[in-house]
């Protein structure tokens, strides 16, 4: 897939960031006006750029407010929540020693926070308890009125914000008329900023004290929770939903089966031996140029580093491996859809064996390149994406 750029990382990221603009989280010239001052594969000028048009549309959005502009502020906050998160995204040499990483992070969440005050329906920050600490999320109410409603608890994957959710699936949902209660755990974002906490395999231990805080909440219907997992997402909430029998419904938006497979698969076999071997005398030299020559590797391997708490690249990939769903998929009773795009070469395949494996009630939804929705996640087709998903929970709610 190109977009904007040959380079396939910035492709991909730059269709991502204008696919929020369904969601007012980016407006398209802008993204094509940043872009064009982007040389391909200069992830200095990507940063740089992106923070331009962030900076400049929070001072936009503070201006507005000032000016008793509530609408202006709230869309020109949540463009610059958007491009803040999408200038650091290829900041991963060092994010825990990386200021402007961390400032970035910092303006991403304070603009959508601002955005969230401006927001017609209501918005409710949460520090949800978690063991010996709180996890951060948003409780996005279709309305005030207290009534009970279906309610989506959903996650996010490998490197989503808490912010960016609200584009992915809060902003269709609400639509709807679905509650969405949307959280970082362990390994995302500002948890890991903030706490240090890394990703844990059995998310079950995850979800279930999310659970408790959503149906401690008089707008939550207890007998409509449904549970959403994006990217790798997907596998950690079809293992949440293996544990967790609180759920009406699953959507794995897409399925991932066995996550270790996912950069394995684009390592020549020798190399990809030599890291499962822990020989990495030969793995860590070879994964060195592998990382200098394309800037997708170097993202995965670097961001990986950093979520897993690995302290090398052949560390990184290795803590992959006991994120697959042998044993736990079967246990999984709820109606379950599996999402599938047919453009996405990282995940190609893995939809179908989660599919397979599932002994509940459940469907593939694929999604093609013909309708635009055929990228990793349905990036840039969130209408189409979001119709049929949502169309597919009403129909299954009903019956609850």
């Amino acid at each position: 897939m190109t977009f904007l750029f040959d380079d396939a990382a910035f492709a991909f990221q730059a269709l991502r960031t204008a696919g929020h603009a369904a969601y007012a989280g980016a407006d398209l010239g802008e993204v094509l006006a940043v872009c064009r001052t982007i040389p391909d594969g200069d992830v200095a000028a990507w940063c740089r750029e992106w923070t331009a048009v962030g900076e400049r549309l929070h001072q936009v959005g503070a201006e507005a407010l000032a000016a008793g502009h509530r609408v202006s502020a709230r869309e020109a906050l949540l463009r610059a929540s958007n491009y803040y998160r999408t200038a650091d995204f290829f900041r991963v040499e060092d994010r825990d020693s990386d200021p402007e990483s961390a400032r970035l992070a910092r303006y991403s969440r304070q603009a959508f926070a601002q955005a969230a005050h401006l927001f017609d329906t209501p918005v409710v920050p949460l520090r949800i308890p978690y063991e010996d600490t709180t996890l951060p999320g948003y409780l996005f109410l279709a309305d005030d009125t207290g009534r009970r409603r279906p309610t989506v608890i959903h996650h996010g994957g490998y490197d989503s914000t808490l912010e960016e959710l609200y584009f992915m699936v809060a902003g269709g949902a609400l639509r709807r008329g679905y509650h969405v209660l949307a959280f970082e755990g362990p390994g995302q974002q500002s948890v890991r900023r903030e706490q240090g906490l890394v990703f844990r395999p059995d998310w079950e231990h995850v979800v279930t004290p999310v659970v408790d805080h959503a149906l401690s909440r008089r707008e939550v219907d207890p007998e409509k929770l449904v549970l959403f997992g994006t990217s790798f997402g997907g596998l950690l909430a079809a293992r949440a939903a293996a544990f967790e029998g609180r759920f009406a419904a699953c959507v794995l938006h897409n399925g991932v089966y066995d996550f270790c497979q996912v950069p394995l698969r684009g390592l020549p076999p020798h190399l990809a031996e030599w890291v499962t071997d822990g020989r990495d005398d030969l793995a860590g030299p070879a994964l060195a140029v592998r990382m200098a020559e394309s800037i997708q590797a170097r993202w995965f391997v670097r961001h990986g580093m950093w979520v897993f708490g690995a302290k090398t690249p052949a560390e990184a990939l290795r803590a992959c491996a006991p994120y697959h769903l042998d044993t736990a998929v079967e246990r999984v009773t709820c109606p379950t859809l599996v999402l599938d795009a047919e453009n996405d070469e990282a995940f190609r395949g893995e939809p179908q064996r989660v599919h397979d494996a599932l002994r509940c009630e459940k469907e593939l939804m694929v999604f093609t390149a013909a309708e635009g929705a055929g990228e990793h996640c349905q990036e840039g087709a969130a209408l189409r994406f979001h119709q049929r998903v949502f169309d597919w929970l009403d129909e299954r709610l009903a019956r609850a």
